[in-house]
């Protein structure tokens, strides 16, 4: 049987692919060696803008089943039917390292799926926590600016990191959250995902929805202690990544469960805590979890750099039946995802495979760009309207419009009865377990304590102290032994 014949990228066959050409068999190389060219120009460009946040991450495909009618919610097509299958592709993800950190690390953890749907493909963008630090996306850069690597130093500080928190008393929440049990997974296959944002379903009849997603997963939870987490760290940097890797192609396909809390639209204004603020979230006391259906991993990629670190998502992709809130920080990541992955892979990366729709064909005038692959013959036109058959909008909006009123310029949210900074981080306190209680004190004085100011320390003790008394006065002490070692 013949080999298949090494080319260069333009097809021309290639003679010898171990020895470049050179002046004499000791001279100096040529320029007109084009393969020797190619190669090393190729090679200096395999690389591309990491993402800011979320850069180190792991991926694969499978498909969601809907197991349960939600049709009375939503006119959502790939929700319609019990028993209805979607293609997904869902990537997992550190947030705060770099490409080259660790897994096993405490950090929040994203959670980005992609349904390839009959209507277009539909985005969920979110992490493995149900709340978030900050509720308003201006405050974002500079919130990711003091978690990531100080611009002197080079490294992560605990002056910048506290220090953002002790002028973010609503990150409360989800600090307390980060610190816990739950801040370093055992692997991505034995963490729940959550839509984190509120998002809004429309059903049949316009009737409309506002809704948080929650994927449980079926494996169970599993988490490592701060010294399990730094010994796997050590060990194996690619610690979750090789789990799931295995994992699946050992036949062992990971699975979640979708549930759902929905809230009719008129309820929204009077509920007691601001039903589209990131930093809380909805009891289930008040709105039980509803069951969708099930989220089933199966086949890995075939090339992490194309399929995982290529692949885009951005929270914009909607589909009918399924729109954004008010939620102001869906609100801003509703442009900063899409332009994120404008400016890494480029104006046309939703061409590439793994963000291409499936289930249907894009057909829109988006024309050229760098890495275009859109001409769409010589007969398709660049405009709309036109008078050449060409693609013509519905007129059916994908969702219900939200109601505005009041004056433009830059206001807090409106507060609820129940809004404050600090309430449902005591809640949250309140409801673990006494070794829980006591890891949770451990990981927050084990970070406090090396900040520097005393001015820093006391504003974040504030913040616990507000949350509960007891977890205030416990982290206190706690920080106030290390120091004085």
């Amino acid at each position: 049987m013949s080999k298949r014949v090494l080319t260069t990228e333009s097809g021309a066959p290639v003679a010898d692919n171990q020895n470049s050409a050179s002046a004499g068999a000791g001279g100096p190389l040529l320029l007109q060696d084009q393969h020797l060219l190619e190669k090393l120009a190729r090679f200096n460009r395999e690389r591309i803008p990491e993402r800011v946040v979320h850069a180190r991450g792991s991926g694969a495909y499978g498909h969601f089943e809907v197991t349960d009618d939600v049709t009375g919610f939503t006119h959502a097509d790939f929700l319609s039917a019990v028993g209805k299958r979607t293609e997904v592709f869902l990537r997992f993800s550190t947030v705060a390292d770099s490409l080259g950190g660790a897994d096993a690390v405490r950090d929040p953890r994203g959670f980005a799926l992609k349904f390839y749907t009959a209507e277009g493909n539909y985005d969920l963008v979110g992490n493995n926590t149900p709340v978030f630090f900050i509720k308003d996306p201006i405050k974002f850069p500079d919130f990711i600016h003091s978690q990531k690597r100080d611009p002197f130093t080079g490294r992560q500080e605990a002056d910048n990191v506290w220090d953002f928190w002790a002028h973010a008393p609503e990150a409360t929440h989800q600090v307390t959250w980060l610190m816990g049990d739950r801040g370093i997974p055992a692997s991505y296959r034995h963490m729940n995902g959550y839509g984190s944002h509120t998002y809004q379903w429309t059903n049949a009849d316009g009737e409309a929805f506002f809704v948080k997603y929650h994927f449980k997963t079926n494996q169970g939870i599993r988490c490592l202690s701060a010294e399990q987490g730094a010994e796997l760290a050590g060990k194996d940097p690619n610690s979750h990544q090789t789990d799931l890797l295995q994992a699946i192609e050992r036949g062992v396909h990971p699975s979640w469960t979708l549930y759902v809390q929905l809230m009719p639209a008129a309820e929204a204004a009077d509920y007691r805590f601001n039903p589209f603020d990131l930093t809380k979230v909805w009891p289930h006391k008040d709105y039980p979890l509803q069951r969708v259906g099930r989220l089933v991993l199966d086949r890995n990629p075939d090339n992490v750099f194309a399929e995982v670190e290529q692949a885009a998502f951005s929270p914009n992709n909607f589909v009918p039946g399924i729109g954004p809130s008010p939620d102001k920080m869906l609100q801003g990541r509703l442009f900063a995802y899409a332009d994120a992955h404008r400016y890494r892979l480029g104006v046309n990366h939703t061409l590439l495979a793994v963000n291409a729709p499936k289930a249907t064909t894009a057909q829109n005038y988006g024309r050229d760009g760098f890495m275009a692959t859109n001409s769409q013959g010589r007969q398709a036109k660049n405009y709309e309207p036109n008078s050449y058959d060409g693609p013509v909008e519905t007129g059916r909006p994908l969702s219900a419009p939200l109601a505005v009123t009041g004056h433009t310029g830059t206001h807090e949210a409106p507060l609820h009865t129940k809004d404050d900074h600090f309430f449902q981080a005591g809640e949250l306190y309140r409801l673990m377990s006494a070794d829980e209680k006591s890891r949770l004190i451990a990981n927050i004085a084990g970070g406090l304590s090396q900040v520097s100011r005393d001015d820093v320390i006391e504003k974040n003790l504030a913040h616990f102290h507000a949350a509960d008394p007891e977890y205030g006065k416990r982290v206190e002490e706690a920080v106030r032994a290390l120091r004085e070692d």
